[in-house]
Formats: structure tokens, C-alpha cells, sequence
């Protein structure tokens, strides 16, 4: 059985989130000492985490950030803020989607199952374990890792499914929509401005490996890999 932990210091949001997701087979697990988020992720292990973003002591942010160096898990930011930036916030700090307060249940559950098959299911690796190359880029998808010499950076699925789709286009260009279907099971809840932001990671986890500039935008079309470390090692 699956575990969702709901980080929500509205204890009436909590408990109707609760009750609606135990409907579903889903195992819950509720915090409510808000300084001990860490230590509470650590013993419940959960599949998916659905976080608010305003919280006492420390922001959602903050415990996504920290979950993020143990765990690449689904984390869901739940939050009453509607700004642009907000979201791109949640984005930047590690999170895999964004729900606004106030929310219809059904859309919280298809937002969480669709995590949980990207993640866990359907879409997760059922066979043996695949590696693409392409001048000496190596991706893993089913680890979430990408690797290039001796430097290995650590991918969350989002981020691995854009690279693997740009290595597997390359050298053509992947299109924007092809990128926003693959990534989101309803592209009708996916703001314009999130995939940008997913690009954006991308491309800081090349520059981890010490590759510049590995992503190309082709305007008004999408995106290509662009293999700048092969020039540079012929120069």
C-alpha cells in the first residue's frame, strides 16, 4: 500500500484531504509537530508528499529543499497563493506540481495518481535497466541518473523525461507539446510557464556536469540537445 504524507497546518484541509484519499486504497500519514517534518518523512518513507507552501517555523519551500537531498519522491505543493512566481517557486525549489486552494478533491487525486504512475507504475521501468548515449552522454532514466566522464548528477522524473526525450529526438528538435504530453497526463491544469521552468533544471543539471549551453531553444518550435562539449573537445 502506497503512503501520502500531507504536510498542511490547516487542520480541517488536512483532515478532508485525508479522509479523501483513504477512499482510494492510499495509506496516510498526517504531520502535525511542524518542526519535525525531516524526521517524520524518515520513518513514514512515504510515495508522495502533498505540501503547503505557508507553514510555521520553516516554508514548504524549505522542507522541499530537505527532502530533496534524501529523496526524489513526488512532492505536491498545495497553496492559496495564485501568483506566476509562486508556482515557479515551488518548481524551483524541487516540486513536481502546484495545486491552488481552493481545490476540487477529484483534481488532487488525479494529480496524485498520475505522480504516483510516473513514478512508481505504468510509466517506471519493467524491464531491464536502460541507458541512452550520445557523445558520451549517458542517461539512466530508471535510476534518474545522467552521467558524463566521471561526474553523475541526480534527476527527478520530470527532468529525466525531458533529456531522454531531447537525446532520443536528437539531432531534431523536440516539440513543446510533445514535451508538455509527456511530462502531464492533463495538460489542462499545466501553466505555460511550467515547462519552461523544467527546462531551466535541465539545463543547471548539465552545467553540474560541467556541460554549457547543452540545451538549445529553437523559437517558436522547441527545444534541441545541443552536443557543445564535442565542439569544445575538437577545439
Amino acid at each position: 500500500m502506497q503512503t501520502i504524507m500531507i504536510v498542511e497546518d490547516d487542520p480541517k484541509i488536512a483532515e478532508l484531504l485525508r479522509s479523501h484519499i483513504i477512499k482510494y486504497g492510499y495509506r496516510v500519514h498526517v504531520v502535525h509537530d511542524f518542526d519535525r517534518v525531516m524526521d517524520e518523512f524518515r520513518n513514514e518513507r512515504p510515495d508522495l508528499v502533498l505540501l503547503d507552501v505557508n507553514l510555521p517555523s520553516f516554508d514548504g519551500y524549505y522542507w522541499c529543499r530537505q527532502i530533496r537531498q534524501e529523496s526524489i519522491c513526488p512532492v505536491l505543493f498545495l497553496s492559496a497563493r495564485t501568483g506566476e512566481m509562486d508556482q515557479v517557486m515551488a518548481l524551483e525549489n524541487g516540486g513536481d506540481d502546484f495545486i491552488t486552494k481552493p481545490f476540487h478533491s477529484e483534481i488532487v487525486m488525479a494529480k496524485i495518481r498520475s505522480q504516483l504512475r510516473r513514478a512508481y507504475g505504468e510509466y517506471a521501468a519493467k524491464a531491464d535497466e536502460r541507458m541512452l548515449e550520445r557523445e558520451g552522454l549517458r542517461l539512466f532514466p530508471e535510476r534518474l541518473e545522467l552521467a558524463f566522464g566521471t561526474k553523475t548528477a541526480a534527476l527527478t522524473k520530470k527532468e529525466a523525461d525531458i533529456i531522454e526525450s531531447l537525446m532520443e529526438r536528437y539531432p531534431r528538435v523536440t516539440g513543446r507539446e510533445d514535451l508538455l504530453a509527456k511530462l502531464w497526463d492533463d495538460q489542462a491544469y499545466v501553466d505555460e510557464n511550467t515547462l519552461n521552468v523544467n527546462i531551466t533544471r535541465v539545463r543547471k543539471k548539465f552545467l553540474e556536469l560541467g556541460i554549457e549551453d547543452a540545451v538549445e531553444t529553437v523559437r517558436g518550435a522547441g527545444y534541441r540537445l545541443n552536443v557543445s562539449w564535442v565542439k569544445a573537445g575538437e577545439e
